[in-house]
C-alpha cells in the first residue's frame, strides 16, 4: 500500500462528454486501491489562483457521475497561470505570471499531487508548472481528437455521434426539399469530426483544415450528383477549413471578448456556393451541441480507464506524464510530447478511402 496521500484534480480547457466519468474513476480508484483523499479543484487552473474553495470528492460524490456530461467541476478554456489578466484603474488588461501564486495555492491545500484532465493548452500550462516543482500528472481530453501521443480521446466519438446524427437529419429534409445542405462542425486545426462524420453520414463534400478547397470542385460534384437525378447534396466543413488562397474566418476577433474563435465558414461556403448553382442551399452550425449531453459508452469506457490509469501514475510518481491510449493499451508519454496538434494526413489512408468512395475535398 502507498503512503497516504491527498490529490487534487482539475478539468482545464473546453468541456468534453466523459470528464465526469474521469474525474470519478479517478475518486474511485484513489479510495479502493490506495485509501487516498481526493478534492476537486474548481473552474481549471483559475481554481488555484483565484482562491476558490476546493470541493471534497469522495465515492457518494461521484455515485451518479457516469451519464452526465460537462465537468462538476467547471472549466476554463482560456485561463493560463503563466498570462492571467489583470484590469488596471483605467481600464486596461495586462497580462501577469502568476505560476508561483497557482503553485503556493496547491501547497496550501495540502496536495500531494494534482491531475490535470485537459487538451495541448492544459497539457502546456500543466508541463511548465512540472517544471517548477509541482507534482503533476495528466488526462488528455478534447473531442477535436488532435492531441498527440494518444490514438482517440474521450468526447470525440460521442462529437462524432452527435455530428452524423445532424447529417442523417439533414438528409431527409434536404432530399424532401431538393436542397444542399452545408453542415458545419468543431475542427480548428484537425478535421477529424468532419471526416469520421462526413464519411459515416454520408456527406458529398468534406472540408477540413488540412486541405484548403476550392468552391469550383464542390460545385462540380454537386453538378455530377444532379445529372444522376439525385436533387439533394450534403457538405460538411470543419471550423477551420479555409478556401485556397484565403483564411481561416473567424465570428470573434476581439481581445476583450477571449480573442480570436473560429466561426463563420459555414456560411461562408454556403453564400459561395448559392452564386454559383441552381439549388437552393442551407447551412446548418452545430456549434456546442457537439461538446454537450451524455457521453456514449465507448467514452465513458476510454474515460473511465485513462481517470483510473491517472491514479496508478500518481502511486508511481510519475510526475510530468500523460495517460494516453497506444495500441489499446494504457502507456504514459511526456506531456511536453502531447502538447502538439494531431492532424488528418491529406493522403492518408482515410482521406483516400473517402476519395473512393467519390467524396471530394474541394
Amino acid at each position: 500500500m502507498v503512503a497516504h496521500k491527498r490529490i487534487g484534480i482539475l478539468t482545464g480547457g473546453g468541456d468534453a462528454p466523459g470528464l465526469n466519468a474521469v474525474i470519478r474513476a479517478a475518486v474511485l480508484t484513489a479510495e479502493h486501491v490506495y485509501g487516498w483523499e481526493v478534492i476537486g479543484i474548481l473552474e481549471g487552473f483559475d481554481g488555484l489562483y483565484h482562491r476558490l474553495p476546493p470541493v471534497e470528492l469522495n465515492e457518494r460524490a461521484v455515485r451518479d457521475l457516469l451519464p452526465r456530461g460537462g465537468t462538476i467541476l467547471g472549466a476554463a478554456n482560456r485561463g493560463s497561470p503563466f498570462h492571467h489578466p489583470r484590469t488596471q484603474t483605467d481600464g486596461s488588461v495586462v497580462y501577469e505570471d502568476v505560476s508561483h501564486e497557482a503553485l503556493e495555492r496547491m501547497q496550501s491545500f495540502g496536495l500531494d499531487a494534482l491531475i490535470v484532465a485537459g487538451g495541448d493548452g492544459t497539457m502546456s500550462i500543466a508541463w511548465k508548472l512540472v517544471q517548477m516543482g509541482a507534482r503533476i500528472v495528466g488526462v488528455p481530453k478534447t473531442i477535436d481528437n488532435d492531441l498527440g501521443r494518444t490514438e482517440t480521446t474521450f468526447g470525440f466519438e460521442t462529437a462524432v455521434t452527435t455530428a452524423t446524427e445532424a447529417l442523417d437529419r439533414l438528409q431527409t429534409t434536404a432530399e424532401s426539399h431538393h436542397r444542399v445542405m452545408v453542415l458545419e462542425v468543431m475542427g480548428r486545426d484537425a478535421g477529424w469530426i468532419a471526416l469520421q462524420s462526413g464519411v459515416s453520414g454520408g456527406a458529398d463534400a468534406i472540408l477540413i483544415p488540412e486541405i484548403p478547397f476550392d468552391i469550383d470542385t464542390v460545385c462540380q460534384k454537386i453538378e455530377q450528383i444532379q445529372l444522376t437525378g439525385r436533387r439533394y447534396s450534403l457538405i460538411v466543413v470543419a471550423e477551420g477549413a479555409r478556401p485556397r488562397n484565403g483564411e481561416q474566418r473567424y465570428h470573434i476577433n476581439d481581445q476583450k471578448q477571449g480573442g480570436k474563435r473560429l466561426g463563420g465558414i459555414g456560411h461562408q461556403v454556403g453564400q459561395m456556393l448559392g452564386d454559383k448553382i441552381d439549388s437552393e442551399v442551407r447551412v446548418t452550425v452545430l456549434g456546442h451541441v457537439q461538446r454537450g449531453g451524455q457521453p456514449i459508452p465507448s467514452d465513458r469506457w476510454l474515460a473511465t480507464r485513462f481517470g483510473a490509469q491517472a491514479v496508478h501514475l500518481v502511486a508511481n510518481e510519475q510526475w510530468g506524464m500523460m495517460v494516453a491510449l497506444e495500441s489499446s493499451r494504457m502507456v504514459a508519454v511526456p506531456m511536453s510530447e502531447a502538447a502538439t496538434t494531431k492532424t488528418v494526413d491529406p493522403q492518408g489512408e482515410m482521406v483516400q478511402m473517402a476519395r473512393e468512395l467519390g467524396i471530394v475535398f474541394g
